[in-house]
């Protein structure tokens, strides 16, 4: 409890950062987020309105706590395209994106969990080489041309998926499980590769050390050794890039989602900066950022989980 309490404390001064880098960064864009947003050839009188309506002939400071005040209700300002609440549009598109990253996720867990492990017991073998050279391919095929061709075999010649659109859970599961699929193989293969290789090279360095050959010596089996005593302690690092990887896909699958026409979080975000929609990709921009602490924690607790030695914060901070 006391691990938890310190990592929510150290979340805090974190956030309110955060909050202060996102609201600069939006002020810092070159020119005048009026004229930006309304066109060069705008009149000057739209112009000075739209200032006055988003509140940007206050001082810079009483404009900040203004949109905190907001942020800290709930409330993310207005869509400028068609005067939306922010975080509706937010609510709307992040859990598709949410859904798209969990399949993705653990697609790449099932495939580079086993792969990275026989590739490391079986070191110099051909079984490790088969498993490499497929890591080293799937981190080198660009992830838009591996979907194209996943939609011009699966759903062009063969039929079997759909090549785009999305249809929620709740409204039609199969339908739903059926347009994710493409989408979710799409993007895991380059993530299973990245884990795998990761995974590999943690459990060689943990094959290596004294207690895994105590456990030989004793006549325990390959099995046993690998899974009940190697395999946990190699997850320190493998859980780290897990962490950074699932936040990268939360604001990144923007590329994945256009080509399949998924209306995600990334894609809102890119739509908004082609539509100068400047309060929309503020308020997302804070969202994804605050996602990314709050993996950032959670990532943390996992470490206490996988070893207790870092409850007591000594291992974390070490």
């Amino acid at each position: 409890m006391a691990f938890l309490v310190r990592r929510l404390l150290l979340a805090v001064p974190v956030i309110f950062l955060v909050t202060i880098l996102v609201f600069s960064l939006m002020h810092m864009l070159p020119g005048d987020p009026a004229t930006v947003i309304l066109g060069q050839e705008a009149p000057p009188e739209a112009v000075a309105a739209l200032r006055e309506q988003l509140g940007l002939n206050d001082p810079i400071v009483m404009q900040y706590l203004h949109w905190l005040g907001g942020v800290l209700h709930g409330d993310l300002g207005h869509s400028l395209v068609d005067n939306s609440p922010v975080s509706d549009l937010i609510a709307q598109r992040l859990p598709v994106t949410v859904e798209l990253t969990i399949g993705t996720f653990l697609i790449a867990l099932i495939i580079a969990i086993p792969a990275g492990i026989i590739s490391a017991t079986r070191q110099g073998k051909f079984s490790d080489y088969v498993a490499s050279i497929l890591a080293m391919s799937g981190m080198s095929i660009p992830s838009f041309w591996f979907a194209m061709m996943l939609i011009v075999l699966f759903a062009v010649k063969l039929g079997w998926f759909p090549a785009s659109g999305y249809t929620p859970f709740f409204e039609n599961p199969a339908a739903n499980i059926t347009a994710m699929i493409l989408p979710m193989f799409a993007t895991a293969l380059r993530e299973a590769a990245v884990l795998m290789r990761m995974l590999r090279s943690s459990l060689l360095e943990v094959m290596s050390a004294d207690y895994i050959r105590t456990a030989y010596s004793k006549g325990q089996r390959e099995r046993v050794v690998v899974l009940r005593h190697a395999f946990k302690n190699a997850l320190v690092p493998v859980v780290t890039t897990s962490g950074l990887m699932v936040a990268g896909l939360l604001g990144g699958l923007v590329i994945t989602e256009s080509i399949f026409s998924i209306p995600g979080f990334g894609k809102l975000i890119v739509d908004s900066i082609y539509q100068r929609d400047f309060v929309t990709v503020q308020g997302a921009v804070l969202v994804s950022a605050l996602l990314v602490v709050v993996i950032n924690l959670a990532v943390d607790l996992t470490y206490s989980l996988i070893d207790p030695r870092i409850k007591v914060g000594k291992g974390a901070e070490g």
